[in-house]
């Protein structure tokens, strides 16, 4: 094997595993306001090229601008806005963005849309804690107890007990919404 076919294979797999790690380990932490929802309005978002909120349609985020976009949107309540901008992204198969169009979907009451979403997320990623997490509140919403502690018992196999993800979800299953995003 030569010194570039190796260097490239480390490439490959250091991408790899770059990607597995990003998709699946979203922060539990709610994220921190930013002009997009301290300055922008209904249906823009804030650009730092141009100093000023745009309209999302009009935006030039990358996919990984656009998940956090969307992500900060909706954890402010402003889901339409998260959708619209999550469909903007060129990887519609990116795991985090099929998980966030879950969450707003559950948010605004699609539990059935929101369901199909986290499903294509996890097809992809089966690993996806927060995915699993998000999924089994979706289905405590929809009053399946059993579906919500499978996915409780796949988070505590796939990641254990001490993380966000299966602590939000057994709460939520417990019936405490504190942590319920």
């Amino acid at each position: 094997m030569t010194l570039t076919t190796s260097f490239t294979a480390a490439a490959v797999a250091l991408t790899l595993a770059t990607s597995a790690f990003a998709a699946g380990s979203d922060s539990s932490e709610p994220p921190k306001p930013t002009e997009t929802t301290q300055k922008c309005k209904k249906n823009k978002i804030w650009d730092a090229n141009k100093g000023r909120c745009v309209k999302i349609k009009e935006s030039k985020l990358d996919d990984d601008g656009i998940y956090k976009n969307a992500r900060e949107l909706a954890y402010a309540g402003r889901y339409y806005n998260a959708l619209n901008l999550l469909d903007r992204a060129e990887n519609q198969q990116d795991p985090r963005i099929l998980n966030y169009k879950g969450f707003t979907n559950r948010k605004l009451g699609y539990t059935k849309r929101a369901t199909e979403f986290y499903e294509q997320a996890l097809t992809i990623d089966p690993k996806y804690i927060l995915a699993r997490s998000y999924f089994g509140q979706a289905k405590m919403q929809s009053g399946d107890v059993a579906g919500a502690k499978e996915q409780l018992a796949l988070i505590k196999t796939i990641g254990g007990t001490d993380n966000w993800a299966y602590e939000s979800l057994s709460r939520a299953i417990q019936g405490d919404t504190a942590l319920n995003y």
